[in-house]
């Protein structure tokens, strides 16, 4: 699935809005230990953002990239600027950015995800945090995952993921290193349960 497709989309699939949990069997290392929100879901596939994976850079070198300011500028942004967390996303599209954010924010372009999350993929959100203007939550990923009609459906009945309502507060959470464990806490289980389970399979 696209943004073009998530931009079009008329209703909700059963896994929009929630988060995708890894098994500790994921043989993709794209995916493997990564915590997933799905933010479209239809017969033609999904979308999602992995949201537990750090990016190496950081909002300054995004502005600096996009000729929005010069290195010299840098300190003269808002700290909240400077401090704006970027993620790795997914695989598809790396190099292209994309905000997940609170609804208190919105732009022509946004489209909601959920009743209180959006999307935005154009500049006129990059300018608004780096103003001090942007959403009250959001954080940036490069980069999306994607699965094509009836592949994540597939990848789930063959215990490739966990699946669970999404939790706000740990999508925009800025711990990454233990939101994996978090997220299977949230289902009361463990990664070392889910191994034993597996392995007993």
């Amino acid at each position: 699935m696209s943004l073009s497709t998530l931009k079009n989309r008329r209703e909700r699939g059963f896994f929009d809005g929630q988060f995708l949990i890894a098994m500790p069997g994921m043989e993709d290392r794209n995916f493997a230990r990564t915590v997933i929100y799905i933010c479209a879901h239809s017969d033609a596939g999904a979308m999602g953002f992995v949201i537990n994976r750090p990016q190496s850079l950081t909002f300054t070198d995004v502005l600096q990239h996009l000729d929005m300011i010069k290195q010299e500028d840098s300190i003269v942004l808002p700290k909240r600027a400077r401090d704006f967390p970027i993620q790795t996303g997914g695989p598809v599209e790396s190099g292209r950015g994309f905000v997940l954010h609170s609804d208190d924010y919105a732009s022509d372009s946004s489209i909601p995800v959920s009743d209180d999350i959006c999307l935005t993929a154009t500049l006129d959100i990059v300018r608004a945090i780096s103003k001090g203007n942007g959403p009250t939550r959001a954080t940036m990923l490069l980069g999306y995952s994607s699965w094509a009609a009836g592949q994540l459906e597939s990848e789930v009945v063959n215990n490739g993921w966990l699946t669970c309502p999404a939790n706000e507060e740990l999508i925009f959470d800025r711990s990454l290193d233990d939101k994996y464990e978090r997220a299977l806490a949230g289902m009361g289980v463990t990664a070392a349960m889910l191994s034993a389970e597996a392995g007993h399979a």
